[in-house]
């Protein structure tokens, strides 16, 4: 049922009551709907993982709600080129404390952030429970968003490369995650996320770019080669405090490898 109505729905856009004016291929339509049955699931994937990290929340269950902390974030790092179309929802849901006058001890700062300092800095899901409350409400906005929305093909498709470029930019650092150090699990995400969209684009321009496809898929499993080294036995990431300055920059090189060649994807496939 949702893979025939989001076929169904794979051209034009209204948002914010602006027209989004996309015509694209009929070659994109198949990519794009998938796409789009890609975030759908992974934005519904975030609403139980968050129902499940805000009941943690509320049972005054800290360590519980730590470990639920960096998966239930993943969902919306996959798809976040998308999320971010929703600004004030993505500020809600994602801003960091820097963003505010008073950082961490301003009212306005919500979301995983504000969640993740109390969690990590504060030890306590003391006073916690509106912020949970909150991004609860949020993400089901978001997921209930994009279900009636049709994806831009030159945002989906720019989204590979802005995926790895915000990794390359500002999450090496470290400045994310600054509190719980769950870097490691964003960068996965956001690999993910960027994999993706390229896989579902790849087969439109692998006859006519038989050297660009392979270098990327070299690139991608470079990246994922680096990545597997920090795993834990569960399935997890090591604390990003673990990785050494000559690991971060090994990581951030290979990321802005792949970042620079999927910029040159949208050309590729006519969208400028």
């Amino acid at each position: 049922m949702i893979a025939t109505f989001l076929r169904s729905t794979a051209l034009g856009l209204t948002f914010a009551g602006a027209a989004w004016a996309a015509d694209p291929s009929l070659d994109l339509v198949g990519p794009l709907s998938d796409y789009k049955i890609f975030v759908a699931e992974n934005t519904a994937q975030l609403v139980t993982d968050t129902e499940a990290l805000v009941a943690a929340i509320k049972a005054g269950d800290v360590e519980k709600a730590k470990s639920l902390f960096a998966p239930t974030r993943t969902s919306y790092e996959r798809v976040e080129p998308i999320a971010e179309l929703f600004s004030d929802l993505d500020v809600s849901i994602d801003a960091r404390a820097d963003d505010y006058e008073k950082a961490e001890k301003d009212e306005a700062f919500t979301g995983f952030h504000r969640i993740e300092y109390g969690l990590w800095e504060e030890k306590s899901t003391e006073g916690l429970d509106l912020y949970a409350d909150k991004l609860l409400a949020d993400v089901t906005d978001l997921d209930g968003r994009i279900n009636a929305l049709t994806f831009p093909p030159e945002v989906v498709v720019g989204g590979a490369a802005v995926l790895m470029e915000e990794v390359a930019a500002t999450k090496i650092s470290g400045e994310e995650d600054r509190y719980s150090r769950t870097d490691l699990w964003d960068f996965k995400a956001n690999f993910e996320g960027s994999e993706k969209i390229y896989t579902l684009f790849r087969p439109l321009i692998e006859a006519g770019n038989a050297d660009f496809v392979a270098k990327v898929d070299g690139n991608f499993k470079a990246v994922d080669e680096v990545l597997a080294k920090y795993r834990t036995p569960d399935g997890g990431f090591v604390s990003y405090d673990e990785l050494t300055d000559s690991d971060r920059t090994m990581l951030s090189a290979k990321v802005n490898t792949l970042a620079e060649d999927l910029a040159t994807l949208r050309g590729k496939l006519g969208l400028g």
